[in-house]
């Protein structure tokens, strides 16, 4: 029945030149689909997975039941046919049976389809004519317990691939030139770290942040775990490199306005905000020789308008024109034109530089790049949504950030820990773990943050280190010490007099007049409630992806959790790729991680993201769709439908047809499946293809 339906079918006429604008690519055009399979001779090679396969269901059975199908030529079975013997029985079979097609009946294709190509490559075949079916995670390891079942969803799997199989044609990779360029989105410490180690490959690499400066959320830290390192003194030497890399471009105040193309061609368009102050460089490029912002910090005393510093959690003041800190890179001041009543006194200060333009504009620049990471960063969860612990009403409950600029010595209180509420510093400290994380109530967040746990270890030890006298509470569900040294640092602060209590707080109520605060709790492991009185209480918050982070992930196509964190191709594999080929993701952006964890990620996207600029140019599967123009009304519904923008309306001839950019399609099938007119050939998902599965399913391979 399948044979006679794809008799019928047009094959799709050949593609006109792409357009110029385009990158060449190099190979010819594909052939048409197969009409028919009178010739066709397909190979099964089912595997056992050790038991992982042959556990459930009857290898030998299966084998037999293969060798009845039509179009059938070889069926065989090996212990794990992903081995090289595995894959020479393969080739060899090719040869020696003449064989069209293959099908390899194991696990999931996402682990072994490029192995298996290759084998049949090797064979003498083109190795888009394999077809896998997943026996593994789609049969025995759901129906483990019912062999017989697992054995006929087997034979039914490896019917509709065989079904598909006798249909598939040559298909011929195409590859586009890839730019000698990266982008890297977001300058933490991840950010940072990918820039490097591009720049360092030799490759010209644009670094976008969004704020004025760089550094991230590592540079509000005092501290890191466990090594109790100066935070800045270990991120500023990063950052001043960063500054001078000869191969980094450094665009601060920064936004990715658009993006466009596809892997090796991305043109992004970036929003460069109005700074409201030139630098040296820019100042010199004017004609004002001597000119531009030398971060003398002149203007800042003379502006008239205070508003609160976001770095210091706002409990520090700062002017209209401001840097977050003595240590920014790059040294160079911002206006905030929302809350600037441009006096001038900061131009009349300025003087000879002529460093600051109140009248300044957005601009907006254009890049082009061969591959692009994303590190956006984190931002907390806004804790004050869980009512019970009462932050952002007592004023002596703040999160761990803000913590962390109290204890901190650039902070706003110099580094001596004191109460917010009264400036006294206070004798008993409670740090609420999990505070918003491990939360299934709707309110807060499922997952795990990771690094609270870690960091409340830290502050504990940071106020035995200011406070003389002091005692800390740690509440916690359990305690996550999960990396290199981590464990012995937690043993470090109960040495150091810490008293951990295993529960979640209920609630946290203030004495009026003392601004004591009262917590009310149970400790699971005695089994009785807790009533505590302490000076203050600090909430490990959870954290949630930044708030950029979705718009930016849209532009670049993409993918996230259901918690919003950006999704990898494959969370073993693939860790720092995405499922958009030449995009890749670094740091927490991906979920939460500490500092060493968020470095490696970096290195390691930024490895990844060099190989395609190295080579020079990329291999694009060829899962692209074809537009058969006979049929195409030119009604361009399935522009708009388009995940990847692939498709676009042409004149052609004196009408409008549909064209697709090859090397943006990524053969969803989605403008396939929606065209009425049917003039959407889908390559190696085309039409005959799918409905000889159907038929094999349906019909149970009867002819």
């Amino acid at each position: 029945m399948a044979e006679k339906k794809t008799k019928k079918e047009t094959a799709p006429k050949k593609k006109e030149a792409t357009k110029a604008a385009a990158p060449a690519v190099k190979a010819a055009a594909p052939k048409a689909p197969a009409t028919g399979k009178k010739e066709a001779r397909v190979g099964v090679f089912i595997c056992h997975c050790g038991t992982n396969i042959a556990g459930s269901i009857d290898i030998n059975e299966v084998e037999a039941y293969a060798k009845t199908l039509p179009d059938v030529a070889f069926a065989a079975n090996y212990q794990y046919v992903c081995s090289t013997p595995g894959q020479k029985i393969i080739a060899d079979a090719i040869k020696d049976h003449n064989l069209t097609g293959t099908v390899v009946a194991a696990c999931s294709p996402r682990l072994h389809e490029p192995t298996f190509r290759t084998a049949t490559k090797e064979g003498g075949l083109n190795p888009f004519r394999f077809e896998m079916a997943n026996i593994r995670e789609q049969g025995s390891w759901v129906h483990m317990h019912d062999r017989e079942g697992a054995t006929e969803k087997a034979k039914d799997a490896i019917r509709i691939a065989v079904a598909k199989a006798a249909l598939l044609e040559d298909l011929i990779p195409k590859s586009v030139p890839v730019e000698k360029a990266a982008i890297v989105v977001g300058a933490g410490v991840a950010g940072m770290q990918a820039a490097l180690d591009l720049a360092n490959a030799g490759i010209k690499t644009y670094l976008i942040e969004k704020t004025p400066s760089i550094g991230g959320r590592m540079s509000q830290l005092d501290k890191t775990f466990p090594t109790l390192d100066c935070s800045q003194c270990i991120l500023t030497p990063k950052m001043v490199d960063v500054g001078r890399a000869e191969n980094i471009e450094l665009m601060t105040y920064t936004e990715v306005e658009s993006v466009e193309g596809y892997i090796g061609n991305f043109d992004v368009t970036l929003r460069k905000k109005a700074r409201g102050v030139l630098s040296m460089a820019e100042a010199e490029a004017m004609g004002i020789s001597g000119g531009g912002c030398n971060g003398c910090g002149d203007c800042e005393p003379v502006c008239p308008v205070i508003k609160p510093n976001p770095f210091e959690m706002n409990m520090k003041p700062r002017k209209a024109i401001y840097i977050y800190h003595p240590q920014v890179v790059p040294l160079l001041y911002t206006v905030d034109f929302d809350s600037c009543i441009k006096c001038n006194l900061c131009v009349d200060v300025c003087g000879d530089k002529k460093a600051i333009d109140l009248e300044m504009k957005d601009e907006l620049i254009k890049v082009k790049v061969g591959t692009a990471i994303l590190a956006l960063g984190y931002d907390m969860f806004p804790i004050e949504k869980k009512d019970e612990w009462g932050y952002m009403k007592y004023e002596n409950v703040v999160n761990s950030l803000e913590f962390e600029r109290l204890i901190c010595a650039s902070g706003p209180t110099g580094g001596h820990m004191v109460r917010p509420s009264d400036g006294q510093t206070p004798k008993k400290v409670a740090f609420l773990l999990c505070a918003g994380s491990r939360d299934n109530t709707g309110i807060g967040k499922p997952y795990c943050s990771r690094f609270c746990c870690m960091y409340s270890l830290k502050h504990a030890h940071q106020i035995y280190e200011k406070i003389p006298g002091v005692q800390s509470y740690l509440f916690y569900m359990d305690i996550r010490s999960f990396g290199k040294m981590y464990e012995e640092f937690y043993y470090r602060i109960q040495d150091e007099g810490a008293k951990f209590i295993r529960g979640r707080v209920a609630n946290i109520l203030e004495d009026p007049v003392t601004k004591n605060l009262i917590i009310n709790a149970e400790d699971t492991l005695l089994n009785r409630p807790v009533r505590l009185e302490v000076d203050m209480v600090v909430l490990a918050a959870a954290v949630q992806p930044s708030s950029d982070t979705d718009r930016t992930r849209k532009l670049f196509g993409v993918s996230c959790s259901l918690d919003g964190w950006l999704l990898e191709a494959h969370p073993k594999l693939n860790p720092c790729g995405t499922t958009t080929a030449g995009v890749y993701v670094a740091g927490v952006c991906q979920g939460p991680k500490d500092i060493p964890d968020t470095v490696a990620s970096a290195e390691g996207a930024a490895s990844a993201a060099s190989i395609p600029i190295h080579m020079g140019e990329v291999e694009l599967e060829p899962y692209f769709a074809q537009c058969i123009e006979e049929k195409c009304a030119g009604c361009g519904m399935c522009v708009n439908l388009c995940p990847y923008q692939a498709l676009a309306l042409v004149e052609k001839e004196g009408r409008k047809v549909m064209e697709v950019t090859e090397a943006k399609c990524k053969g969803c099938g989605t403008c396939g499946g929606f065209c009425p007119g049917g003039a959407i050939w889908m390559q190696h998902f085309a039409t005959p293809q799918i409905v000889a599965q159907i038929d094999a399913f349906l019909l149970g391979g009867v002819k």
